[in-house]
C-alpha cells in the first residue's frame, strides 16, 4: 500500500464528512446537549420526589388496642406518620381483636405450596382487610396491635404487633420505614426500663452489639455508580459519530455516484480501505473527545462541590478505552454498510450491528459482571467493564494488557474483513457475493496464505485458545497445554493448508535445511535462552507469582513426573506445534509484505501468543531470531530445533538446579552473571550471523 494515496484518501473522506450536517450534530452536538440535559431532568426529577416524599405525611392505620406512649411517639412531628385508629377496619376484624380472639397468623415456610405471595404470612382476614386498604391507597401502612399487648408489656413478657405495608408503593415503602424507626425508639425505651427496673447493667438484653460500617467512602461509591452506567452511555453516543460517517463514506458515495470515481482512479482497494478507516475512526474519536469532554463538565457541575469528586484522569482514561472499540467498530461499519445502495439502506443494514455492538456494554451496569480473565476476551463488554473498573479504581496491569491484547486481535479480524468487502469489485458496484467468496474462504490449489488469512486465522485461534485454556486449566497443567498446542496451533495451521489448499511444503517450510543452518540452530539453542534471560530479568524483572507459574509449567505441575514426559510436553510439543504455526502459516502467510513486515509482525504475534506483558519482550526476542532463522533457511526445521533446545535446557536447570552453579548462578540469585550473558549474547549472534549468510533457500 502506498501512503500519499492513503493519506489523499483520507483526507477527501474527512472533508466530504465534515460538510455532513447530521454527522456534525451525532458527533459533536449531541453529547453536548444529551448530557447536561440527561443530568438536570434526572436530577430534577430526583429532587421532585425527594423533596414531595418528605413533605408528605405518612398514613397509618393503627387496629387493636396500641400502648398510648407508642401512639403519642407515632403521633409525634418528627415521625411524619398521621394515625388513625380503626381506619378501613373491617366489622368483622375488628370484633375479633377487640374480642381477643385474633391472633398473628403463622408464617409460610419458603417454598410451601399453599403460601400466597403475602411476604411470609398465611392468607387469613386480618391480611386479606390490610392488603385491600392499602391497595386503595387510603393508608400506606397498617399495625395491628394483637390482643394482650399491654398486659405483656405490662409483665415484662414478649408482646407482639405487626407492620403490614405493600413494597411495590414507595409513600408504603416510605412508611414502613418511619414506623419502623419509632418501632425500634420505643423497643429500646422498654429495654431500657426493664434493665433499670431490675438493676441489670446496661446493655444486658441486648448482650450484643452490631456496628455497621461501610468501608467504602462516598466518592468510591460515586465513581463505582457512574462506571456501572456510563460505560452504556458513552459507547452508544459515541459509536453514532462513526455510524452515520461510514454509511456516507459507502451508500452515500454510490448514491452520489462518487464511488465509482474511486473504483477508476489509480488506486488499490486496500489503500481506499484504510482511507475509509482512518476517515471513520477520526469522526469516531471526535465523538469520543466531544463526549468524554461533555461528560466530565457535566459531572462537576451536578456533584456536590466539596463533597465527591471524580479524577480528571479517571474521565480521560475511560475516553481513551474507547479508542480500541472505535477502531473495531468503523472497519465493522464500513464492510456492512458498503453492501447498502444509498443513504436509507445503509442505515437499515447497520442499525441492528449499532444494537448488537452497544447493547453487550450494559452488562457493565450488573453488579456481578466484573472484568476478570474471562470478559477480558469478550469483544465491546471488556471494554466496558474496564472503563467501570478505572471509575471504581480496580484497575489491573494484566487485566488491562489482555484487553488492549484482545482488542487489538478484533480490530484486526474487522480491518481484514472491511479489505476483503472493498475488494470485491461487484460489491463496490452494487452486486451480490457469496459470504464464503467475500470472506476470502475460497478453496486454493498451491501457493501461500495471504496476510488476510493468516491475521484472521491468529485471532480466531488466539481468542479460542485463550477460553479453551480456561475451560480445561481444572483438569491440570498437561490437559492445558496440550488441548492448547495440538488443539489451537497444530490443528489451525493444517486447517489452513489443507482446507483451503495451500502448498504444505510452500506453507509449512518443509524441506531439508543445509548443514550450516543447522549448526547455526544448535548454536542459538545452546545460548540464546541464556542472553534472554540474563539481558531481559535484569531490564525488566518479573514479579514473584510469574516465576512460580513458570515453574509450575517447566516442571507440568507435578516435580515427580519423569524427565522425558516434561521434555516432550514443554520442549518438543510447542517446537513442533508453535513453529508450524507461527513460523509456517503466519511467515508465509505475511511473506508478501516484505523479508522484515513478515519477520516483526510474526515475533510479535508469537509475544501476544503467551499473553503475558512481563514475557512480550523475552517472547519478541526468540521469535525474531526463530523467523529470520526460518527464513534465510527457507525450512522449519532450524526453528524447532533452537526452540526445543530453549525450553529444554530451561526444563533441565530447573529440574537439576544444581546444574546452574556451571553457569555461575548462585543459590540467591536467579539471573546468570553478566559475564555469562555477555558471552552467550555474543556466541547466540554469532550463531544468528552464520545463519544468514549461510545459503539457503530464502522466498523470493
Amino acid at each position: 500500500m502506498r501512503l500519499p494515496q492513503i493519506l489523499t484518501i483520507f483526507r477527501k473522506e474527512l472533508v466530504e464528512t465534515l460538510r455532513d450536517r447530521r454527522t456534525l450534530l451525532m458527533m459533536i452536538g449531541l453529547p453536548m446537549l444529551v448530557y447536561p440535559l440527561m443530568a438536570m431532568g434526572l436530577s430534577r426529577l430526583m429532587e421532585s420526589n425527594v423533596a414531595a416524599t418528605r413533605a408528605r405525611r405518612s398514613v397509618v392505620a393503627t387496629w387493636g388496642a396500641a400502648p398510648a406512649e407508642l401512639v403519642e411517639a407515632m403521633k409525634a412531628t418528627d415521625a411524619h406518620l398521621e394515625v388513625t385508629a380503626w381506619l378501613g377496619a373491617p366489622d368483622e376484624v375488628r370484633r375479633s381483636i377487640e374480642a381477643g380472639e385474633a391472633a398473628p397468623a403463622a408464617a409460610v415456610a419458603h417454598g410451601a405450596a399453599t403460601a400466597h405471595p403475602t411476604k411470609g404470612e398465611q392468607e387469613n382476614p386480618t391480611l386479606a382487610a390490610a392488603r385491600t386498604l392499602l391497595t386503595s391507597r387510603r393508608a400506606d401502612a397498617v399495625l395491628v396491635s394483637w390482643p394482650g399487648l399491654d398486659q405483656a408489656l405490662a409483665r415484662d413478657d414478649l408482646g407482639t404487633v405487626t407492620l403490614y405495608f405493600d413494597a411495590l408503593r414507595g409513600d408504603s415503602r416510605t412508611a414502613r420505614d418511619r414506623l419502623a424507626d419509632v418501632l425500634s425508639t420505643y423497643r429500646t425505651t422498654l429495654l431500657t426500663r426493664r434493665e433499670q427496673a431490675r438493676q441489670l447493667p446496661a446493655g444486658f438484653t441486648d448482650a450484643l452489639k452490631v456496628l455497621r460500617r461501610d468501608v467504602a467512602p462516598p466518592a468510591r461509591v460515586v465513581n463505582h455508580a457512574m462506571g456501572s452506567a456510563l460505560p452504556f452511555i458513552l459507547l452508544t453516543l459515541s459509536l453514532l459519530g462513526s455510524f452515520y460517517a461510514a454509511i456516507d463514506m459507502t451508500a452515500g458515495e454510490k448514491e452520489r455516484g462518487t464511488m465509482q470515481t474511486l473504483m477508476v482512479a489509480p488506486l488499490r482497494s486496500s489503500e481506499i480501505v484504510m482511507g475509509k478507516v482512518l476517515a471513520v475512526s477520526v469522526v469516531g474519536l471526535v465523538a469520543v473527545a466531544a463526549n468524554t469532554a461533555s461528560l466530565s463538565l457535566t459531572i462537576t457541575r451536578i456533584l456536590p462541590a466539596g463533597e465527591v469528586s471524580i479524577p480528571p484522569v479517571s474521565i480521560v482514561l475511560a475516553g481513551l478505552m474507547l479508542v480500541p472499540i472505535t477502531m473495531t467498530t468503523s472497519p465493522v461499519f464500513l464492510a456492512v454498510a458498503v453492501f447498502a445502495r444509498d443513504f436509507k439502506d445503509g442505515q437499515n443494514f447497520l442499525t441492528p450491528v449499532f444494537m448488537a455492538i452497544a447493547m453487550p456494554a450494559g452488562l457493565a451496569i450488573l453488579p456481578t459482571v466484573e472484568l476478570n480473565a474471562w470478559t477480558a476476551f469478550v469483544p465491546v463488554v471488556n471494554i466496558a467493564l474496564l472503563v467501570k473498573a478505572v471509575f471504581s479504581g480496580e484497575v489491573r496491569a494484566e487485566l488491562v494488557f489482555l484487553v488492549l491484547l484482545s482488542s487489538a486481535l478484533f480490530a484486526m479480524l474487522a480491518i481484514m474483513l472491511a479489505a476483503h468487502v472493498f475488494g470485491r469489485e461487484q460489491i463496490m458496484l452494487g452486486g451480490k457475493e457469496s459470504a464464503r467468496s467475500v470472506l476470502g474462504l475460497e478453496r486454493r490449489a498451491g501457493g501461500v496464505p495471504t496476510p488476510a488469512v493468516a491475521l484472521t486465522t491468529f485471532a480466531l485461534a488466539m481468542v479460542l485458545a485463550f477460553y479453551a485454556s480456561l475451560l480445561v486449566e481444572a483438569r491440570g497443567v498437561v490437559t492445558t497445554l496440550l488441548v492448547v498446542q495440538y488443539g489451537f496451533f497444530l490443528l489451525p495451521a493444517l486447517v489452513v493448508v489443507f482446507g483451503l489448499g495451500y502448498s504444505a511444503r510452500e506453507t509449512l517450510l518443509l524441506r531439508l535445511p543445509s548443514w550450516q543452518h543447522l549448526l547455526a540452530a544448535v548454536v542459538i539453542g545452546a545460548t540464546g535462552w541464556i542472553a534472554i534471560v540474563g539481558v531481559f530479568m535484569r531490564v525488566a524483572p518479573p514479579p514473584e507469582s510469574l516465576v512460580k507459574g513458570l515453574e509450575q509449567m517447566l516442571t507440568l505441575g507435578d516435580p515427580s513426573l519423569p524427565l522425558w514426559v516434561v521434555l516432550l510436553g514443554v520442549a518438543v510439543t510447542p517446537a513442533i506445534c508453535e513453529e508450524l504455526f507461527f513460523r509456517g502459516v503466519m511467515l508465509s502467510g505475511l511473506r508478501r509484505l516484505g523479508l522484515w513486515p513478515a519477520v516483526l509482525i510474526s515475533s510479535l504475534l508469537f509475544g501476544f501468543a503467551h499473553a503475558s506483558i512481563y514475557r512480550m519482550l523475552p517472547t519478541l526476542a526468540l521469535g525474531l531470531m526463530l523467523a529470520a532463522l526460518a527464513w534465510r533457511s527457507g525450512s522449519i526445521l532450524p526453528s524447532m530445533i533452537v526452540h526445543a533446545m530453549n525450553n529444554g535446557l530451561i526444563v533441565w536447570v530447573v529440574r537439576h538446579p544444581s546444574s546452574a552453579g556451571m553457569l555461575g548462578v548462585s543459590e540467591t540469585s536467579t539471573l546468570p552473571p553478566l559475564s555469562v550473558t555477555v558471552a552467550a549474547t555474543l556466541l547466540c549472534a554469532a550463531g544468528v550471523g552464520l545463519a544468514w549468510k549461510a545459503p539457503g533457500r530464502a522466498p523470493q
